[in-house]
């Protein structure tokens, strides 16, 4: 990393404002004794985490009793990975070095693998990938396989995503038997049953991301498709888009529709309507999202294999048909040192669990029991990987820096061009060992003559920022790069549990600073912000909260970041309920003059039974 990157963007500066909180903040954490445990990278679990690590990790015998605590998962996780080591003739004392090295990044809560890694590796189903792209042909019996292969997936941890594009139109003439099809939204309830009736694993939710052209003739259908907040509730759906669709919306001019099934134009759509109605969609349900698959396609490393046409259920993971994401997040609020009052970035330690990280999810991909062999098939030939981050909000905390400032976008694209050069770095260091993905020949990485060269590179664009959902309760950590929901809420996680959570950061610094009381945090667990609240305003700057934050913020934060991520960026754009169509609107044009890969909203209380929320 050049002096520039270790500058004062991450460093967070010389402003005389920001050192004096960053000193109030480090004092604070030294005092409640957080900065010890940072700094001697030791490690207490919250009782949140203990609960969601019984309830859906922990190994469990017939009757459901706990024959493991976190220590033994950890252990069981990072041994199992180890064993990869063994097809690249690693001894046993280099494996059980590997194994340690896994176990102690894992225990100190300073990087965690996706959830069916920790939930199966070791274990009987040994599947260890979150999500999974299937290819649905215009064929009954290819979208009826599909439907199965699905269900397999679920039950086996994973998450599927589709484009349904292939599908002819509703009303269009099916050959074989003279009849009309029913059209791609009538088959996606199918995949919508299937997942109701599989309960994935036991231990997740089914999830699927659905996916339809805007130049589809049904694209109007799949629009409003969830529109009376029941239809595809086992769905995220996402309308693809291209630049030319998005000039078009500014332009208000129209644009063609295409039969997928004969290439042909069957008539024409105002794009400045059909993006209304997409706004208007996204207003009162959440969905659809936009995916920009021309930007995904322009990053597309391996080309030669074909193109994306679908991302994963929370959309940081284009994939190829067949390949599967594994993934994993840096806690990078244990990324620091604190002492005498000062917080500063620690390179070595970062770049240590960066090098760790690598070489766990390239074992990963050769651990795997893949669900269906043309996943195994897929994931083997391109390697792809995701490693991203969690605990980024956290870290702003801990530097005093704002979420919605500049300083903050500054930091966020310094930490992730670090974190990116030092992952491909990692890949290319590990295909000297182990031979570069078996798809490298056409890949974008054996380009000779061009600006990307040639350089050996063990997995396919292997940075991402996945959302870390639960992974970051374990961490005890805020969630991959999207600020704080609030400072004291409720979780709602399977089987109807809820979760109070409150910020031990914020504590630490009430109590330093003298106005922390009892009828604070019960005020706080009402509302989740201080925005009302009879507190120093600096601490109001620094601890804000999603809903404190507009919306411009949050969509800035998610271009910083993509700057430097090979794969994308999940980040849900967060709306107070009293948000405007128009607001959303122009997130989503933001989204795609910043160069966002893809985009998805929500506005408080627009769905019923939402995963976060204050009081109650």
């Amino acid at each position: 990393m050049t002096a520039t990157h270790r500058g004062t963007g991450t460093q967070t500066g010389t402003d005389p404002d920001t050192q004096e909180r960053r000193r109030r903040i480090a004092t604070a954490l030294e005092a409640a004794g957080i900065a010890q445990q940072t700094n001697e990278r030791t490690t207490e679990l919250t009782a949140n985490a203990n609960v969601v690590l019984e309830r859906r990790y922990l190994s469990k015998d017939r009757e459901g009793n706990i024959l493991e605590d976190s220590v033994g998962m950890f252990r069981r996780v990072a041994k199992n990975l180890s064993l990869a080591d063994e097809n690249y003739g690693a001894s046993e004392d280099e494996r059980q070095a590997t194994e340690d090295k896994f176990f102690l990044a894992m225990q100190r809560l300073e990087l965690l693998p996706n959830s069916p890694t920790l939930m199966n590796a070791g274990r009987e189903l040994q599947q260890l990938s979150a999500c999974f792209v299937l290819p649905i042909d215009d064929a009954l019996d290819s979208i009826f396989d599909k439907v199965k292969q699905t269900a397999l997936i679920h039950k086996s941890g994973g998450g599927t995503g589709f484009s349904f594009n292939r599908l002819r139109p509703e009303g269009d003439v099916v050959g074989s038997t003279g009849g009309i099809a029913s059209g791609p939204v009538s088959f996606i309830r199918a995949f919508d049953a299937a997942t109701d009736v599989v309960k994935q694993g036991g231990t997740r939710r089914g999830a699927n991301m659905g996916i339809l052209n805007v130049d589809h003739p049904d694209v109007e259908k799949f629009i409003t498709a969830k529109e009376d907040g029941k239809n595809l509730s086992n769905f995220n759906i996402s309308v693809a888009v291209n630049s030319d669709f998005m000039e078009r919306v500014k332009a208000n001019q129209e644009y063609d529709l295409i039969n997928p099934r004969t290439k042909k134009v069957t008539g024409q759509r105002n794009a400045k309507k059909i993006f209304d109605l997409l706004t208007n969609m996204a207003w009162k349900t959440g969905d659809p999202g936009l995916i920009f698959l021309d930007l995904i396609n322009r990053d597309n490393p391996n080309p030669q294999l074909g193109e994306i046409e679908s991302t994963n259920p929370c959309g940081e993971q284009p994939l190829l048909p067949h390949e599967s994401c594994n993934l994993a997040s840096i806690n990078v609020a244990r990324m620091v040192t604190i002492a005498e009052g000062d917080t500063v970035m620690n390179w070595e330690r970062l770049d240590e669990t960066i090098d760790i990280a690598v070489h766990m999810l390239d074992n990963v991909i050769d651990m795997n029991n893949y669900p269906i062999p043309e996943i195994a098939e897929m994931s083997r030939k391109t390697r792809r990987i995701g490693l991203g981050v969690m605990g980024f909000s956290d870290l702003l905390i801990q530097m005093g820096v704002r979420y919605d400032s500049d300083e903050a976008l500054q930091m966020a694209e310094d930490l992730m061009q670090h974190i990116q050069e030092r992952t491909n770095h990692a890949s290319s260091e590990l295909a000297q060992l182990r031979g570069s993905f078996p798809a490298w020949d056409g890949s974008i990485y054996n380009r000779p003559g061009t600006s990307g060269g040639v350089r050996p590179m063990r997995n396919s664009a292997p940075t991402t920022i996945a959302p870390t959902g639960t992974i970051s309760i374990i961490a005890g950590a805020s969630s991959g790069i999207e600020p704080l929901f609030a400072l004291s809420y409720v979780r709602n996680v399977m089987d109807n549990t809820k979760l109070v959570e409150g910020n031990p950061y914020f504590e630490a610094v009430a109590r330093q600073e003298g106005f922390y009381s009892e009828e604070l945090m019960e005020d706080l667990a009402k509302t989740g912000s201080l925005e009302n609240l009879d507190i120093p305003e600096w601490v109001k700057g620094v601890f804000r909260v999603s809903h404190d934050i507009a919306p411009d913020w949050h969509v800035k934060m998610q271009g910083a970041v993509q700057k430097f991520v090979d794969n994308s960026v999940s980040k849900t754009i967060n709306f107070p309920n009293d948000a405007t169509v128009e607001e959303i609107a122009g997130a989503y044009m933001l989204a795609y003059e910043l160069g966002c890969k893809g985009i998805t909203v929500y506005r408080d209380g627009s769905k019923d039974g939402q995963v976060l929320s204050t009081g109650g």
